[in-house]
């Protein structure tokens, strides 16, 4: 047996991130991306007119529907709601 010992994490960003504060910067950019996905998908869009309603190319619609993260920014992503006629709110939680 090894003396390899099994790590916790709380999410998939906690246990990939360096530092609580990329975690939480992590984890919020995944929700945004995560719900302009939804509105696309409900507006059964193609890439193209995704693109057009968001304000961006479509190889930039074609990253954040694949999921890659580290090409947005929080700010990026503030932007691409605010296209599409959302606000973003946010909320602090203790710890």
């Amino acid at each position: 047996m090894s003396d390899t010992e099994i790590e916790s994490y709380t999410s998939v960003w906690d246990a990939i991130a360096d530092t609580p504060e990329e975690a939480a910067n992590l984890r919020v950019r995944s929700e945004l991306m995560d719900k302009i996905t939804a509105i696309i998908e409900e507006n059964k869009w193609t890439q193209d007119a995704a693109a057009r309603h968001c304000g961006v190319t479509q190889p930039r619609i074609n990253d954040l529907l694949r999921g890659r993260i580290s090409n947005f920014s929080l700010d990026a992503l503030v932007n691409i709601a605010a296209a599409l006629g959302r606000s973003v709110h946010v909320e602090l939680e203790a710890a």
